[in-house]
């Protein structure tokens, strides 16, 4: 198993599509956790993904529940604007989950609890999040970093 990237039931299709081309690109799996704000047939997701989609490994889960049974025994790290730690202070692992939320409301309370690590990005006070395709290729470009992970081709 390697890195993976999982958004919670995410509500902008253009958001999930460049988020899944930097999956593409990396090599990595991108897991939708059902209901999504959006058909995979939405223009916005094709545009933002473009010719990069087909070449995503695409998972769907059904609901959280359906993801937390299959992936049972891995580490799902919350990129979370109430976390304490810095992403850059987080000591990765080859196998971690990084879990995003929807861009209107993050996850609720009891995906929140559920995550076995919480991680945030350092932003200048005052200010609350960044888009969460930023803030996925962000954190990704630094878990890869750390594992060094990036494909070498």
């Amino acid at each position: 198993m390697s890195l993976e990237i999982a958004l919670y039931q995410p509500d902008i299709a253009p958001n999930a599509a460049t988020i899944g081309r930097m999956c593409a690109c990396f090599g990595l799996r991108l897991t939708i956790i059902e209901p999504a704000g959006f058909a995979f047939t939405d223009s916005g997701f094709r545009r933002a993904g473009m010719d990069y989609l087909e070449k995503l490994d695409l998972a769907r889960a059904a609901s959280w529940a359906a993801f937390r049974a299959d992936n049972a025994g891995r580490r799902i790290v919350l990129l979370s604007t109430k976390a304490s730690v810095p992403h850059v202070d987080f000591a990765f692992q080859p196998d971690d989950i990084l879990l995003l939320g929807r861009e209107s409301a993050g996850v609720p309370d009891d995906v929140h609890e559920a995550a076995d690590a919480r991680i945030r990005i350092p932003m200048a006070p005052g200010l609350r999040s960044l888009n969460v395709a930023m803030a996925a290729s962000m954190v990704t470009g630094e878990a890869l970093r750390q594992l060094r992970q990036f494909p070498t081709g």
